[in-house]
């Protein structure tokens, strides 16, 4: 597919009008509308309501800017790549990265590196272990530091000195929060927030014996930001590694620790049989040298 038709679509996606998305592409109007009627008739449904003064996406039309958005970034990565490979001092790494205390290890380690390398540059990725490890299939993304479990079967991975605290996050003025460790039993008594990750779910439960359906979930999230707004507001407790509550700290809110302690481990992974530009080759080859 043209990747002039995919620029076109996501401008006029953008701005929902196609006069000025023609302008923005320092191009005319009716060459966009042809371009437009073009694509959809090439994928045989309709992508563009038309009014008189604005166009809105169809279904099927928000669906494939999500796609072209992704095809048009990885073939901006590929470029990028290929680029490195002629520059042995400079080039772009992009690292997905979970919230914890490897967050931590990750900036110490990219300093280090950039006195080493000062030209290269990093597109650095936030979120939970899920949505990275779905750019690191697609290829988004170089690596991605995750909590294990890994998946050994689709990653090369090798492991971080880095361990993590499972716990609960709290108000302060809390009752719970005069303990020092919560057990099992204040934990399938109280309403919890939780990771939004199922296995994370029974991760949890198995910790206590119990089913998943024994816990009180009130709530999940991906990232921890917003669940500890929901737990300021005493809507239930968000459960967490003890990094991601220092990423987060917020002097209203206290961490505890769980009862019997719950650990987990970090890994730097890659897709299996991923060829590396330069700039990724000696950033892996500086991880697994220096930590």
């Amino acid at each position: 597919m043209d990747l002039r038709l995919l620029e076109y679509f996501l401008a006029v996606a953008e701005i929902g009008n196609i006069t000025k998305a023609a302008e923005r592409l320092h191009t005319t109007q009716p060459t966009v509308s042809r371009q437009l009627r073009d694509l959809e008739e090439s994928l045989g449904v309709t992508l563009l309501t038309r009014g008189k003064r604005q166009v809105t996406l169809t279904d099927a039309g928000i669906l494939f800017q999500q796609r072209a958005r992704e095809m048009v970034d990885l073939l901006d990565k590929a470029k990028r790549d290929l680029a490195s490979q002629n520059d042995l001092a400079g080039g772009m790494v992009s690292i997905g990265c979970v919230e914890s205390c490897a967050s931590y290890l990750l900036a110490d380690t990219i300093k280090d590196f950039s006195e080493k390398y000062p030209k290269v540059r990093y597109d650095i990725y936030s979120a939970n272990g899920d949505d990275i490890r779905e750019k690191l299939d697609r290829g988004d993304l170089d690596f991605g530091i995750l909590v294990e479990p890994v998946e050994v079967a689709k990653y090369d991975f090798f492991r971080l000195p880095v361990w993590e605290t499972w716990g609960l996050v709290m108000r302060k003025d809390d009752p719970l929060a005069e303990k020092d460790v919560i057990g099992r039993e204040e934990m399938l008594s109280i309403p919890l927030i939780l990771p939004s990750r199922e296995i994370i779910h029974d991760e949890i439960a198995s910790w206590f014996g119990v089913d998943r359906s024994s816990l009180h979930i009130v709530a999940s999230g991906n990232l921890l930001h917003n669940k500890v707004l929901l737990t300021e507001k005493g809507l239930g407790y968000s459960v967490c590694v003890q990094g991601a509550f220092e990423l987060h700290r917020d002097d209203a809110l206290c961490f505890r620790p769980l009862e019997p302690k719950q650990t987990s481990g970090h890994v730097l992974a890659w897709k299996k049989n991923r060829e590396f530009h330069s700039a990724a080759s000696r950033f892996r080859a500086y991880v697994r040298n220096t930590i």
